[in-house]
């Protein structure tokens, strides 16, 4: 899979009927390979699941949800099969996947229902280890008939692991957010070839841990168009990954500049810079320093011997003046930078603001801004949409640091995060990172991809200090593709997170902004491309969430029941 790119409902219809058109992949075919998708994802995800109750419609949905029922049944689990609604008025893949499915099954075990009443006979079905939903997929239009919300409520009710196909039965097509009726719940989601809008932005599982997977099917990536311009920051974790040459040294991974803090007689705020400082030696840069309030040197130093200092003058109150920009106190802290990354811990006072506009107005370097440096440069528009002219500029807001830059409210960005992020980054030409849940990355050609890590522990003071070091870490590294290089560092910074909620030692109360950097290694040497890779053929992309087993293969009955239907190898 070369690149992970959003698909609204409609292009992946489209995907489909050219993948069947262009690349003779039958409709029938792709079917097929979504069904064994399924059984073999059901079986990695819920290992422990011996009996399993597939609810189908009569869609395409459906469709695979019979297929795969099939698949699991052969493969030597106690396999149950209800559809809703009456058996006719298939879709025409459907309609095989049915035949198929009532010529293999087991007497008793296939069950065709019209109403709640005949549905509710079948109660103890619905309390087995394991139910697929395979009702209602990405076409669906509100509202849900009665039959399907029967289902639904017995599904909730049972509090059965669920497997949704696709989508949880009830998400409106591309919508972000279910409908007031509801939806099927979800521990897990498998959809194919591609992520819709849903799967990106929607609460699709019960929690946030649980997985939410893409398994190419066989459409090729000719065939994968999308208008959106929306992909995933996962893709550009390979931009990290190449090996480092033997004769590489420190030279070579760039000098970050780490300029913040505050420290004096109202307090200071020497950590936020700290944590920048240290993060981007984390990412790899060859060499850091931190340009900070001269009082507040010890603590920085005190974090890690390998970052280089520079004091800065401060007023009484602790910001950082503009006394600072005296032309050879500026030539000797800016020799041998490649990245400059200004405002965690700055604050706010006049004399800082001078200062803030002096540094960026003077030097070219590609700049991070961040936290207090964001709230000056709100106020200052004119030389807001100066700075990307002639660098590598990238912003970092907050929904409230966002609203300040473009003069919305927070509930109008949060309600239009995509949209107000994409503006931003093309009206100044700067790199935009709206963070939150599903941080959004925002480039200069109206392109955008979408960060699927992350959990609530990074919800505290720390967070965002932490990532800006890390996209000047990168950035310093990677200065040919930065936008890649930002993209890699939000993905990774989340990942990090959600690594460390693996050690006993840490929850979502417990964790601090630092701790996620002891996992940064792992996070470096992840391939969420690779996952799941069954007989090297059916791949899964983790795309959210973790997923419980990776790796686990069938075992060996669905392997030889796929080989003796010559349905090619899982």
């Amino acid at each position: 899979m070369v690149s992970m790119k959003v698909l609204s409902a409609t292009e992946m219809q489209t995907c489909d009927r050219v993948t069947a058109e262009r690349f003779g992949v039958s409709t029938l075919e792709l079917m097929r390979r979504a069904a064994r998708a399924v059984a073999a994802f059901a079986r990695a995800e819920f290992p422990d699941a011996q009996r399993v109750t597939v609810l189908c419609g009569r869609g395409n949905n459906g469709g695979d949800g019979l297929m795969a029922a099939r698949l699991l049944a052969e493969s030597g689990l106690e396999t149950h099969v209800i559809l809703l609604g009456p058996p006719d008025g298939f879709t025409a893949d459907a309609a095989v996947a049915w035949a198929e499915l009532l010529a293999a099954a087991p007497e008793g075990t296939v069950h065709a229902v019209e109403n709640s009443a005949q549905l509710g006979k079948l109660e103890a079905l619905f309390h087995l280890d394991l139910l697929l939903d395979a009702v209602l997929g990405t076409g669906f239009k509100p509202p849900m008939r009665k039959l399907a919300q029967s289902a639904m409520e017995r599904v909730k009710a049972s509090g059965v692991p669920v497997l949704a196909v696709d989508l949880p039965s009830g998400w409106p097509e591309d919508s972000t957010a279910a409908t007031e009726e509801g939806v099927f719940p979800a521990n897990a989601v498998i959809t194919f070839t591609a992520p819709k809008p849903a799967h990106v932005f929607g609460q699709l599982t019960r929690g946030w841990r649980q997985p939410v997977v893409v398994a190419p099917i066989g459409s090729p990536d000719e065939a994968i168009v999308s208008e959106l311009k929306l992909g995933w920051t996962g893709d550009a974790l390979v931009l990290v990954q190449q090996p480092r040459s033997a004769a590489a040294n420190k030279g070579n991974y760039g000098h970050v500049l780490v300029v913040g803090g505050s420290f004096g007689t109202n307090g200071g705020k020497a950590g936020a810079p700290t944590m920048a400082a240290l993060a981007a030696l984390r990412a790899g840069s060859g060499l850091v320093t931190a340009a900070v309030p001269a009082a507040a040197m010890p603590i920085v130093a005190a974090a890690a011997p390998e970052l280089m200092l520079w004091p800065m003058e401060v007023a009484p109150h602790g910001g950082i003046t503009d006394a600072n920009l005296i032309p050879q106190r500026m030539d000797l802290l800016m020799a041998g930078k490649s990245v400059l990354a200004i405002g965690p811990g700055m604050g706010q006072a006049r004399e800082t603001a001078s200062f803030l506009s002096g540094l960026l107005s003077t030097t070219k370097l590609p700049a991070v801004v961040d936290a207090d440096g964001l709230n000056i440069l709100a106020a200052k528009p004119v030389l807001l949409s100066k700075l990307a002219k002639s660098r590598t500029l990238v912003l970092t807001p907050h929904p409230g640091e966002m609203a300040r830059l473009v003069g919305k409210t927070v509930a109008e960005v949060q309600a239009n995060r995509l949209e107000t992020a994409r503006e931003l980054a093309t009206e100044l030409g700067a790199i935009v990172v709206l963070k939150g849940a599903r941080t959004l990355v925002a480039h200069p050609d109206g392109t955008a991809s979408v960060n699927t890590t992350g959990n609530p522990a990074m919800a505290k003071g720390g967070s965002g200090d932490v990532l800006c070091g890390l996209i000047a870490g990168l950035l310093a590294q990677h200065p040919a593709e930065p936008g890649r290089a930002v993209e890699a560092a939000v993905y990774l910074h989340g990942l990090a997170a959600d690594l460390s909620l693996d050690a006993p030692s840490f929850d979502e109360h417990t964790l601090l902004a630092t701790d996620t950097l002891r996992q940064l290694g792992r996070a470096f040497r992840s391939h969420p491309q690779e996952l799941f890779r069954i007989d090297g053929e059916t791949g899964y992309v983790c795309f959210a969430g973790r997923c419980a087993r990776p790796g686990l293969k069938l075992d060996q009955g669905l392997q030889a029941h796929t080989a003796e239907r010559g349905e090619g190898q899982l």
